[in-house]
């Protein structure tokens, strides 16, 4: 088909891009730019559903494309002299193809055109279109607030604002009306409003992140749910914006109508695009650590103006996180604009890649930090996970000792003396919260050192976190458990002192309190502070492991229901030392933020910001040397100590018989044991000694008891 363009349209517009100034400095020139494109670009789409083989089919949409271009060319007034006459002449040739019903493909051809030309001429994309869009979830949200009053709940047009609106809302579930569009041109509509009719313009009311989550979610109302699978390269949201219904399909190979099988795939193509805020940061960032080393590549090479272009395109895609960024990290964002700066005058004029290496080196570091305050690499439901597990753990110990310590006072006889144990609990809890209230407020005295701060207090957290992960794997035995609550109680019950048994359980309780404090302090810390992506979800957890908590001591002290020790203790063992090896990383990476650690990056390291791991040798350092005591905790408690007690075990012949403690003196009547007797019956004759041993204490308890009671000499 031969294009009827206007005889030096084209040549305007090819003017237009190597002659005029270059304003790239000036946002609000961009900011025009794009209104003038987006409503350029709405015109001949307009115009290409009513015209239709050399005659117009739809005045109305014909009438919409010269509305888009009238817009278009008042919002061109606000470009520079030079910039906006050689827009407004490519707007009249626009003009001039509509009004002679000229065919569709030319008026594209010239929209098209005139943003190349644009974009040239302000020095910037005039369609950001991001990777990854926000979530259905918020894009509905949007919808219903903003949209549903005129289109309706479903998207029909008989919202309860459309009566008597000339022309009427569009339906939005029109799939033949629709198959053209793109969510592109949803966000076009939804930015710019359309002229001509009451839809207004979202701009001012909605962010860019908001216009393009709703633009999505009302490019699906068509659509049926979704089903079956996504080509790879059609599985983020910047492969697809762009393309239509029509270019999807043609993109899976189908030629002809759609039938329902096909028109799922594609809507389940559109909501690949979909994702969190916090998966659209993470690939955000990676996205910006890879066009960092591809500028530093280029400039090894000596290819200055490409590693100037590509270091401009990295900070580019970091401009979108800046807007988060900046409100909460205001110095920090100064930052890093400063060293993308500098890396880009550093690559252009064809620094040595040494110095280039060092500047992406810093800037690294800077983009972790960045990552940390956003909270982007910390996802919701793992933060849930860790607060819910680490509330249950601290409380569960908490109740089984203060159980024990009732239980042990009632068996004895001094059941009066549990509010000896109530006031310790009451004074630890107190005491908690203190030490709550004492560690937030020296966070806030010192914010010059806030990372130094936070470093260290992750680091303390690990230290905590492991040995008490040590101590579960050391407790796993039933046993060892009974003898560890005796222990902590007997000395104390047998001093009569009431402040020594107050105390055992302040101490108790306390212990579990201090480390909540901490573990929970460091969590907020490594979730991005206390933002609302990472205090919700904390908070979250926190609330359905008390009400478990409650359920648990309601049913332990009622019913006496019994914890199964062994798997519990080894599964939370097993999840705290993964926090641990978490918060090590994190808390390096706080105290090379801080200028407290050096930082040497490793660039064939890995990098899972959510587990802690950072491509630089101090975290790799203190990570590994946490594997190394994790291994060597292990071996001592399943490999040395049961040897060394099997090997013990199989020296003795004769078991001998404890006595008991209270009573008269009993003879050392060691009874035989046959040799062959295995290690499992062995096992069986001391839990049978260790039990009568235990019934002996309680027996000689009961009598030292009564005898203080009654003011007579004990036996």
């Amino acid at each position: 088909m031969v294009l009827t363009i206007p005889p030096g349209a084209l040549g305007v517009l090819a003017a237009l891009s190597l002659a005029l100034p270059t304003p790239a400095s000036a946002q609000d020139s961009t900011n025009a730019a794009r209104r003038v494109f987006a409503a350029a670009s709405l015109a001949a789409e307009e115009y290409a559903v009513g015209v239709a083989g050399g005659r117009v089919i739809s005045v109305a949409e014909v009438e919409e494309a010269r509305l888009f271009i009238g817009e278009a060319r008042r919002t061109a007034a606000g470009l520079p002299a030079g910039l906006r006459a050689a827009s407004e002449a490519g707007l009249d040739a626009m003009l001039s193809l509509v009004e002679r019903t000229a065919p569709p493909e030319s008026v594209e051809v010239l929209a098209r055109r005139l943003g190349e030309a644009l974009a040239a001429g302000v020095g910037a994309s005039l369609e950001p279109v991001p990777e990854w869009a926000l979530s259905l979830d918020r894009g509905r949200d949007l919808y219903a607030a903003a949209c549903a009053s005129c289109h309706g709940a479903e998207g029909g047009g008989d919202g309860p604002a459309a009566a008597g609106q000339t022309p009427v809302p569009a339906n939005l579930t029109d799939r033949a009306l629709l198959a053209g569009s793109s969510p592109l041109d949803f966000y076009r509509r939804v930015t710019l409003g359309v002229a001509g009719t009451t839809m207004p313009s979202f701009e001012g009311a909605l962010s860019e992140e908001d216009r393009w989550a709703v633009a999505l979610y009302a490019s699906t109302l068509r659509l049926p749910p979704a089903r079956g699978n996504v080509p790879v390269d059609l599985a983020t949201f910047g492969a697809t914006a762009a393309r239509t219904d029509l270019d999807l399909m043609a993109s899976l190979g189908h030629a002809g109508p759609a039938d329902d099988a096909l028109l799922a795939r594609i809507a389940a193509i559109r909501r690949a695009g979909a994702a969190s805020q916090a998966t659209r940061m993470a690939s955000a960032f990676d996205r910006v650590r890879a066009q960092l080393a591809e500028a530093v590549a280029h400039g090894a090479a000596g290819r200055s103006a490409e590693a100037g272009s590509t270091a401009l395109a990295a900070y580019m895609t970091f401009e979108a996180l800046e807007r988060d960024l900046r409100p909460r990290e205001p110095r920090l964002a100064s930052e890093l604009e400063q060293a993308f700066t500098g890396l880009r005058l550093d690559a252009q004029g064809g620094k040595p890649a040494r110095k280039l290496r060092a500047a992406e080196v810093h800037l690294v570091t800077l983009l972790d930090r960045a990552e940390r305050a956003l909270g982007a690499e910390r996802r919701p439901a793992d933060l849930f996970v860790q607060s819910f597990v680490l509330l249950v753990r601290e409380g569960l110990e908490a109740i089984l000792i203060v159980g024990a310590l009732l239980a042990f006072l009632a068996r004895v006889g001094a059941s009066r003396r549990a509010r000896d144990v109530k006031a310790g609990i009451g004074a630890a809890i107190g005491a908690s919260l203190l030490t709550a209230v004492l560690i937030e407020t020296v966070f806030h005295l010192s914010p010059a050192d806030q990372e130094v701060l936070e470093g260290a207090t992750m680091l303390l957290a690990t230290g905590v976190l492991f040995s008490v992960s040590y101590w579960l794997l050391t407790k796993l035995e039933v046993a060892k458990w009974n003898a560890f609550v005796r222990s902590r109680v007997q000395d104390a019950v047998a001093g009569g002192s009431s402040l020594a048994l107050a105390s055992v359980a302040f101490l108790a309780v306390y212990r579990e309190g201090f480390e909540t404090v901490l573990f929970y302090k460091a969590l907020f810390l490594s979730g991005g502070g206390a933002g609302a992506a990472a205090t919700m979800p904390i908070l979250a957890g926190m609330g359905v492991a008390a009400l478990v908590l409650v359920v648990l001591y309601v049913a332990i002290q009622r019913f006496g229901v019994r914890i199964p020790l062994k798997p519990f203790f080894g599964i939370t063992s097993a999840f705290l030392y993964g926090m641990a090896f978490t918060f090590a990383g994190h808390g390096i990476a706080e105290l090379q933020a801080g200028g407290f650690v050096g930082t040497t990056v490793i660039p064939w390291l890995p990098r899972a910001p959510r587990l802690g791991i950072y491509p630089t040798l101090e975290t790799a350092l203190a990570q590994g040397l946490l594997v190394l005591l994790a291994l060597a905790a292990l071996a001592w408690v399943f490999l040395v100590e049961p040897r060394r007690v099997g090997r013990a075990a199989a020296g003795e012949t004769r078991v001998p018989v404890p006595a008991r403690s209270g009573a008269a003196a009993v003879p050392d009547v060691s009874e035989p044991v046959p040799e062959l007797l295995g290690r499992g019956e062995l096992e069986l004759i001391r839990s049978l000694e260790r039990m009568d041993a235990d019934l002996a204490e309680i027996r000689s308890e009961i009598a030292r008891i009564r005898a203080r009671l009654i003011g007579a000499p004990q036996a």
